[in-house]
């Protein structure tokens, strides 16, 4: 299966990721020369890429509606991994395994939003259900400005069975819901080995997802507003598991 990804951002971390197979480059003609541009003219000739020019309205037509930038490479699919695979990036790395977690997320924005707090954060990898959910697709790729192309993600077939080989390893499932008895997110111990699990934009966890958790954690809301987007609430709880992790450091 072959993709076509747009934006210089994604352009250039997929072409530094090496993970995909890069067919060819697009650039629109006539652009006006910029470091981002420079860098991912040399990483394309240094992989032995063909470049491509294109007229700036056919790039528009290619591009449709997307602020593609003046550049886009056709790509192989996306490059998932299995849950042993991230397993065992954490143990090369000889830390506790640091893992996200999404059950049934379904906007590409959503998705790409997480996956670029995920990697800023350096978990260890994603989890992500095969069906029902939005998979690692261009937009979500765009959406994380190419961070997609450097977080390890597993896609499996069931989510719930995935959480249940994951707490066989010793891995600690923290499930974000608000719902009565739920840890204020500051307050839970997020270290060790830790799966955050996180819901879907308008139902949160689904009932056996959430069973599976070991403890659910939720986010304190001072104003009127009823709940935060699935993406700034991953980002946050991921954000305190990254700081009590590093306060946790000897």
């Amino acid at each position: 299966m072959r993709e076509l990804l747009y934006g210089r951002q994604p352009v250039r971390e997929t072409l530094r990721a090496r993970r995909r197979q890069v067919f060819k480059l697009l650039l629109a003609r006539g652009m006006k020369p910029t470091d981002i541009l420079d860098e991912i003219g040399i990483l394309a000739r240094e992989a032995r890429i063909p470049i491509q020019e294109v007229d700036r309205q056919q790039f528009d037509k290619l591009g449709g509606e997307l602020h593609h930038q003046g550049v886009a490479a056709e790509v192989s699919g996306y490059p998932y991994l299995e849950l042993s695979d991230v397993l065992a990036a954490a143990r090369a790395a000889n830390e506790p395994p640091f893992l996200l977690l999404l059950d049934h997320i379904q906007d590409p924005q959503n998705l790409g939003s997480l996956l670029r707090s995920a990697g800023a954060v350096g978990v260890h990898g994603v989890v992500l259900p095969g069906r029902r959910a939005t998979e690692v697709t261009p937009a979500a790729v765009r959406a994380s400005a190419g961070a997609a192309e450097r977080v390890r993600v597993a896609l499996v077939p069931n989510l719930v069975q995935a959480m249940e080989r994951l707490k066989a390893d010793g891995v600690w499932l923290a499930g974000l819901e608000a719902l009565p008895g739920a840890q204020l997110y500051t307050q839970a111990g997020l270290v060790g080995s830790l799966g955050l699990v996180v819901g879907s934009e308008g139902q949160g966890l689904s009932r056996l997802v959430r069973d599976n958790c070991d403890f659910l954690i939720r986010l304190p809301l001072y104003g009127q507003v009823e709940s935060l987007n699935a993406a700034v609430a991953g980002a946050v709880a991921l954000y305190e598991a990254r700081r009590q992790r590093d306060a946790a450091i000897p």
